[in-house]
């Protein structure tokens, strides 16, 4: 274990960091969440619209159902007789295969069967007549039987009951490798065409397309999952029926989908059998309205020997799709892109040894710049950064524009960057924690406010002081000589004990602007008003004495809590003395050794007004000119007259109890009255009336810790009570 620590000391905390950072970032790649898929996304959608595929005007058409046919022929269904006149004369003009990205799942509303039966005032004779006459799907069906059609099929994402219980008719799907089904885009529902329809099309593929996060169509399924079948898409049945091949096989391994073969076209698939477009810049030439298509306008090299694609660009038809190089396209235009892409054989692939190749190739650069960055200097490790930047960059567009191949630049250089920026940031901490440590030291022994006014201004290091009036603290452990025996067996545990008590104690000093002066044995001694002035020091000083108590408590609970349920943990007590005076405060010592310190009547007092709380059976005593300047917004009640040495008149002491909440509560200013007016009666030495005063506050004077203290003073009376006359 020892030889471990040594070795992680000699790489470096700023290496450790980075190369956990480095290991989590590549966690994260393999996790591949939304935000680290999208940038590389975004990268790709860069790559498109720099470098769109070349297009070729002679493979594929699109009859539109555009917003012109539409006021013509009116409101979209339209009668299936007009898409029957639109399959015979796409026919005539020799079209290859013909593909419906449009959906026929009801019976049309205008045959005359239909008619029949929804028109009203029909005499009998007229309703035969129509039951008579050949229904507008049959006429639909038989347009379509005489054609090469492929219609279009939807994927409903809402289960339930099945939309169409009778089996799909469709191609027979081979598969090479495992099962796909656990790969493929799975939609739990089918929607299909009329039964009467579906039977005449030589073929039925899924047209549905799903956008990724953002809302960006960057790849289509050619094969999915519907009502646990695997079905093909509209544009990978339109290729095979054009082919005339009997079936599609799907090639799998266990990473997934490899790629989707018809004939001898084999398209490359992600995982999921989704296929990246290549696309090509928006081109309207492709485009023909189905209403010239309709009236005769259309001359045939537009459609001979194309395959031809019948769908919709109307905005109210809700068919636009927003993809990396245009943002509204209609969603027809998808699929002639996808078949575009695979006659040409220009589709984009990402096989999966690519994340592989990603998430090894941004191992190596981070290793690389965690290795080198703390050894080489900023320029030049600068410098090779932006060259392998710019390599890793060529790399990746040559292999998208001469390949059309998909290689993520993205995590790579960000992951490296990320970790030459924590590398550098961490080394700046740790330089900067070692000068903190350094200051940090010497603020163990003088005060931190008085380490940055050195540090600002050096001359101010010499012998000498001045006068000021301070608030000063000292603070000791009760009962100390009990503790240290207990522990004279493990020294190390009581310096752990006191080390432990002190560390609270100090840090409520000096969140309350305090200045530690010294450290002596189990006592504290701190001061306010210097070496910056604080006009509110009496105010601090005390909030921070009763602060220390509150600490003190929560340190003997964790005692408690951490011992054995059945032994006793004496608990920790201090007391308190404040006081506030002129003093000198400065550098004293001598030219070798000093310390910033106060010297004075008022730090001689402070010392002894702490020794008296045990006396006295309070935690804190404060003296009379700190009492009065923080009477207002703290609970004090006076103690005792004390004869100070040096001074002619007795000084008055005081018990500090509490905050304002304490001193504006009703019983206790109704016991400050008891307490002023037995200590009037002491001082009168009306003996009787002292003790019957105190007695009535008694029981209120325990809520607020002031036993030990009413039993101090009902002995004091009772002595001079029973002391012989002589004596008093």
């Amino acid at each position: 274990m020892t030889v471990i620590l040594k070795k992680l000391r000699r790489l470096g905390i700023g290496r450790i960091v980075s190369l956990l950072l480095l290991v989590s970032l590549l966690a994260l790649r393999v996790w591949d969440p939304g935000p680290v898929e999208a940038l590389r996304q975004k990268s790709f959608d860069i790559y498109q619209l720099m470098h769109p595929r070349t297009e070729r005007k002679d493979l594929v058409s699109i009859i539109d159902i555009d917003e012109q046919s539409l006021r013509i022929l009116g409101q979209w269904p339209w009668p299936r007789t007009v898409m029957a006149e639109m399959i015979s004369k796409i026919v005539a003009l020799g079209g290859e295969v013909i593909g419906f990205d449009v959906l026929f799942p009801e019976e049309d509303r205008s045959s005359p069967g239909v008619a029949a039966k929804t028109f009203q005032g029909l005499d009998d004779a007229t309703m035969e007549r129509l039951r008579r006459l050949p229904g507008n799907d049959a006429i639909f069906a038989e347009a379509i039987r005489d054609a090469k059609v492929v219609l279009g099929q939807s994927g409903y994402r809402v289960s339930g009951a099945a939309l169409s219980a009778r089996p799909a008719s469709q191609a027979p799907i081979a598969t090479l490798g495992p099962d796909p089904r656990a790969f493929l885009v799975d939609f739990p529902q089918l929607l299909r065409n009329l039964p009467i329809l579906d039977d005449a099309a030589q073929g039925h593929g899924l047209f549905s397309i799903s956008p990724e996060g953002d809302g960006t169509v960057r790849r289509v399924p050619v094969v999915a999952v519907a009502n646990q079948t695997v079905v093909p898409s509209l544009s990978l049945e339109m290729l095979r029926v054009a082919t005339g091949a009997g079936g599609i096989l799907v090639k799998t391994d266990l990473s997934g989908v490899r790629s989707v073969s018809v004939q001898d076209f084999e398209i490359p698939t992600d995982g999921k059998g989704r296929i990246w477009i290549h696309f090509s810049a928006p081109d309207l030439s492709k485009y023909i309205s189905a209403i010239d298509l309709l009236e005769g306008r259309v001359p045939a090299d537009r459609i001979a020997g194309k395959m031809v694609l019948i769908g919709t660009s109307a905005a109210g038809l809700l068919d636009l799709k927003v993809t990396p190089v245009h943002p509204a396209l209609p969603g027809v235009e998808l699929h002639a892109q996808l078949l575009e892409s695979a006659l040409t054989r220009s589709t984009l692939s990402r096989p999966s040894y690519t994340a592989f190749a990603e998430i090894l190739l941004a191992a190596l650069l981070g290793l690389t710049v965690i290795g080198l960055a703390p050894t080489v200097s900023a320029g030049p490790l600068f410098v090779l950064g932006g060259l392998i930047a710019a390599l890793i960059l060529g790399m990746s567009w040559y292999c998208f524009s001469y390949l059309d191949l998909l290689i993520d630049y993205t995590f790579p250089l960000t992951s490296s960057f990320l970790v030459y920026a924590v590398l550098v940031c961490t080394n700046y901490m740790t330089v900067s924690a070692d000068r903190r440590w350094i200051r940090s030291a010497f603020s163990q022994y003088i005060s931190p406010d008085l380490v940055e006014q050195l540090a600002h201004s050096p001359e101010r290091l010499k012998l000498g002081g001045e006068q000021r009036e301070l608030t000063v603290l000292f603070s000791d452990i009760r009962g100390f000589t009990a503790i240290s025996e207990a522990y004279k067996d493990d020294p190390q545990g009581l310096t752990a004990l006191i080390n432990r008590l002190f560390t609270p104690l100090t840090k409520d000093i000096v969140k309350h602007r305090g200045t530690i002066d010294k450290y002596m044995g189990d006592a504290i001694m701190a001061f306010w008003n210097a070496p910056l002035d604080d006009i509110s020091h009496e105010a601090h000083a005390c909030e921070a004495a009763l602060t220390m108590q509150e600490s003190l408590e929560i340190l003997n609970e964790e005692r408690r809590r951490e011992a054995d349920p059945t032994q006793w943990v004496a608990p920790l007590r201090i007391g308190i003395g404040l006081n506030t005076g002129v003093c000198v405060v400065g550098n004293f010592g001598s030219d070798l050794h000093f310390n910033y310190s106060v010297l004075g009547d008022t730090v001689n007092l402070a010392s002894r007004l702490e020794g008296l709380t045990k006396q006295y059976g309070v935690s804190i005593i404060v003296g009379e000119k700190t009492a009065q300047a923080v009477r207002s917004r703290f609970a004090v009640l006076e103690l005792d007259h004390l004869q100070v040495r040096g001074k002619q008149e007795p000084e008055r002491i005081f018990a500090l109890l509490g905050r304002a909440d304490m001193a504006s509560d009703p019983d206790f200013v109704g016991l400050l009255e008891r307490n002023d007016a037995m200590l009037a009666a002491y001082r009168a030495r009306e003996w009787s009336q002292a003790l019957e005063t105190i007695l009535l506050g008694r029981e209120t004077g325990k809520v607020f810790g002031l036993d030990d203290y009413h039993d101090f003073y009902i002995k004091r009376i009772r002595h001079q009570i029973e002391a012989p006359a002589s004596s008093k």
